[in-house]
């Protein structure tokens, strides 16, 4: 079976690297690495068909070192452990290791220590977030190296390189074909190799114009991977766009996880945005959200962007408040740090002293409930965006009163 040409054209240096110059350049990081020989234990991050693979094989094939690949999903434990074993036979190799944040317990025991000892050099590449994703123990043993978006000009660039390629000789194709396919990629060089390539085999005289394009894929390829940051990009600027009250921007992000028909992220990131930035400001949002997802479920797609759509644009329209999510924030930032001591004893399990609020008018008395290095202390700060909200901050200001009045 033939190699498809994007692994025919993936570069033997890292001089024939398309984009990646932040790193690549004149005097970046990654080529002062290489022209110093100096290869440190690293991850290669971002979104598919930017050129992770390529860099590494780049990297190793400028060096001239030992490497073997391997992928933390496929392979097995008894892979690694030879190229453990190889690495001690030649005193060092280079590990390059695809979907790193796949990479399991066993597999992780058994290499730590040789990248701690610098027997492995390890190169990981993965298309998730580092920081979320890749155990610390790999982590902190590795320098991060993000990789960026590829631009236009780069996917162009990537594709006049391909026409020059043995494997399409004699093909006829103009910049505005080439423009196309570098918009249809959505970025992707890989994408971009492979439908130039079937759009040339599949022509008849080895003309690639738009129209050919056309009838080979005339939709483009947004990057959307329901399990990598593409997703989580899109996730991110729907809830960011929801809080900041832009309905149309909101739906455009809704659009785009439906057209994935990933309900059930939609679902999560919605019950979130409900909670933490529409909060007390419209708290009847929260059952409201749930009549929607319960409708969605009984629906499916497709009917199920009816109410999803009208329920975004109620949260993206509602007036907003993170009182509550800045309140349980500080909360919990006292207890992680230690800023927290003994319960009082009239309210702990025996209640010793403790007085029942029932016990007196208006079901309130006061009090002192926080432990005694917080008792100064106050976390809710309540936010007027809403009448509800309003009302709250008013009883807080009553009860704040009284117990100033107290002491």
């Amino acid at each position: 079976m033939e190699k498809p040409l994007a692994i025919k054209l993936a570069p033997n240096s890292i001089d024939e690297v398309i984009g990646q110059k932040h790193l690549l350049g004149e005097n970046k990081v990654l080529r002062n690495l290489v022209n110093n020989k100096k290869l440190p234990s690293m991850i290669l991050y971002g979104r598919p068909g930017i050129g992770k693979t390529s860099i590494a094989n780049a990297i190793v094939k400028d060096l001239g070192v030992r490497y073997r690949f391997l992928n933390a999903t496929i392979n097995n434990k008894h892979d690694f452990d030879i190229v453990v074993e190889e690495a001690k036979m030649y005193d060092g190799i280079v590990l390059i290791m695809d979907e790193i944040h796949r990479l399991n317990k066993d597999k992780q025991d058994l290499l730590l220590p040789q990248i701690e000892s610098g027997l492995i050099t390890l190169i990981g590449m993965t298309t998730s977030n580092p920081y979320h994703k890749i155990n610390p123990a790999i982590r902190s043993r590795c320098h991060l190296f993000e990789l960026l978006p590829l631009e236009e000009d780069d996917i162009i660039e990537g594709l006049k390189k391909a026409t020059k390629h043995s494997d399409l000789e004699g093909i006829e194709i103009d910049d505005e074909a080439i423009k196309y396919i570098a918009a249809l990629s959505g970025n992707d060089l890989r994408y971009a190799y492979n439908l130039l390539e079937i759009s040339y085999y599949s022509s008849s005289d080895k003309k690639v114009d738009v129209e050919q394009v056309k009838r080979i894929n005339n939709k483009p390829a947004f990057f959307h991977d329901k399990n990598e940051d593409g997703h989580y990009d899109v996730l991110s600027a729907f809830q960011k766009s929801i809080r900041g009250s832009d309905v149309n921007a909101s739906l455009h992000y809704l659009a785009r996880l439906l057209e994935a028909g990933d309900l059930d992220s939609i679902y999560r990131r919605l019950s979130v945005i409900c909670y933490e930035d529409i909060g007390l400001a419209n708290p009847s949002l929260g059952p409201r959200l749930k009549a929607a997802i319960d409708a969605s479920e009984l629906v499916g797609l497709p009917e199920a962007v009816i109410p999803m759509g009208e329920i975004v644009i109620e949260m993206a329209l509602s007036p907003k408040s993170n009182s509550a999510y800045l309140a349980i924030n500080k909360a919990l930032e006292d207890v992680r740090t230690g800023r927290c001591s003994k319960v009082p004893n009239h309210i702990n399990s025996t209640a010793v002293g403790y007085l029942y609020p029932h016990d007196y008018p208006n079901d309130f008395v006061v009090q002192e409930y926080m432990p005694d290095n917080l008792k100064k202390k106050n976390y809710y700060e309540p936010k007027t965006t809403s009448q509800y909200e309003r009302s709250l901050k008013q009883i807080k200001e009553s009860i704040d009163k009284l117990k100033k009045g107290q002491n």
